[in-house]
């Protein structure tokens, strides 16, 4: 631990005097991904902005779209603030951050706010805060501190896999009472990855593979909605009006964008027929707006980031840099390709958003920091890549 901290010093006392800027292409893409999806917002919201008998939005059809714009604004304030905090201001503040998730975790079925039959939201006066969101990093940047604190230890039992796994068990169960099983795979398939990059025996994550599977056949008998998930994935077309019809309108929405689609703020779905369409469904507005020519450019785009933020890893100077950057990036990765899948039907339907592209001000602010953790991350390059 001495010697991983040792080298985390000396590289931000290097980053001082070799390196003052961070990577550009990295900053241009999630700038571009950024303003692409605001614009996304703006289109796939007015027509359920406007049409709101809650009246929520006060009839405004530009309501969500206004507000996403300002999260954007403070995202990119908090993405130069974060770039310019160096790595070992993460290091010390990770376990921090882990606890103040798990509690803030353990409020939310106390005092959460109910939407769409879940609880996972905390009021913070007129704003929510999706607890699940910052418990994303807190795993990734504590996760990093153990695996650099157990160097050497990772292939035991005792120090590879049971300090990882009783955080993991903490909070998915806590993300079960909300219900919030995407959040739960999700948070899961990253801390697998970080013991994975950690260096931990192979056999564990095949026994984990075989508890998974035996978890996820429980939750199926516990929770009747999540089986039903599973055979309206199957055949969403057997209940078009019911369990199926949100899947089918989002087949509906990609299917009539054709090869070019129909134009920016030209899509029918997103006129009450499709529901969350700026928000876990943008992505299918994008394909009947855009076509498949404007979906695969977005994904290439995606593509190029996830890239560029595993060749940052490749290049940090230290351990805990090398895991921090390694597992935003994957859990980048991890949130496009299930957004994707799920608004295909290639998996069942979940609720996870798509990054930079869906409404909601909690993920939009901590992806923006985790963008600017990376930027950080880079600054410690002393040769450009």
């Amino acid at each position: 631990m001495q010697y991983g901290t040792a080298r985390l010093i000396e590289s931000e006392t290097k980053d001082k005097k070799e390196r003052k800027r961070f990577d550009t292409s990295f900053f241009v893409l999630v700038m571009l991904l950024l303003l692409t999806g605001v614009i996304m917002v703006l289109s796939a919201s007015f027509a359920r902005a406007y049409y709101d008998p809650a009246n929520v939005t006060g009839g405004s059809p530009t309501y969500y779209f206004i507000r996403q714009l300002a999260f954007a604004a403070l995202g990119t304030g908090a993405m130069l603030l974060c770039s310019r905090m160096p790595m070992g201001f993460y290091r010390r503040f990770s376990m921090p951050l882990l606890i103040a998730a798990l509690v803030l975790l353990l409020l939310v079925p106390l005092i959460g706010v109910d939407a769409n039959g879940a609880r996972r939201w905390i009021g913070v006066g007129s704003l929510t805060l999706q607890p699940s969101e910052i418990a994303k990093l807190a795993v990734i940047l504590s996760f990093s501190v153990l695996i650099c604190k157990n160097r050497g230890k990772m292939k035991t039992f005792r120090y590879g896999i049971l300090p990882f796994a009783a955080i993991l068990l903490v909070i998915v169960a806590l993300l079960v009472l909300e219900p919030h099983f995407s959040a739960s795979i999700i948070i899961v398939a990253i801390g697998g990855v970080m013991i994975f990059l950690g260096g931990a025996r192979l056999v564990w994550f095949v026994a984990a593979g075989l508890i998974s599977g035996g978890a996820i056949a429980v939750l199926l008998t516990m929770f009747p909605y999540a089986s039903t998930r599973i055979m309206t994935w199957r055949d969403p077309f057997s209940s078009t009006s019911d369990e199926g019809y949100q899947i089918v309108q989002s087949l509906y929405t990609i299917g009539s964008g054709g090869l070019s689609g129909l134009g920016i703020g030209q899509s029918r779905q997103k006129y009450l027929y499709l529901p969350e369409e700026h928000n876990d469904f943008i992505f299918s507005v994008v394909c009947e707006e855009l076509g498949f020519i404007g979906a695969v450019l977005i994904l290439v785009l995606f593509a190029l980031l996830i890239m560029r933020g595993y060749m940052i890893a490749m290049r940090c100077p230290d351990r805990y840099s090398f895991l921090v950057c390694s597992g935003i990036t994957t859990l980048l990765a991890i949130q496009v390709i299930l957004n994707v899948a799920v608004v295909t039907n290639l998996v069942p339907c979940t609720g996870i958003s798509l990054p930079f592209f869906s409404y909601g001000g909690t993920a939009l602010l901590i992806q923006m920091a985790e963008m600017g953790i990376v930027l950080s991350a880079s600054r410690s390059i002393p040769a450009k890549i």
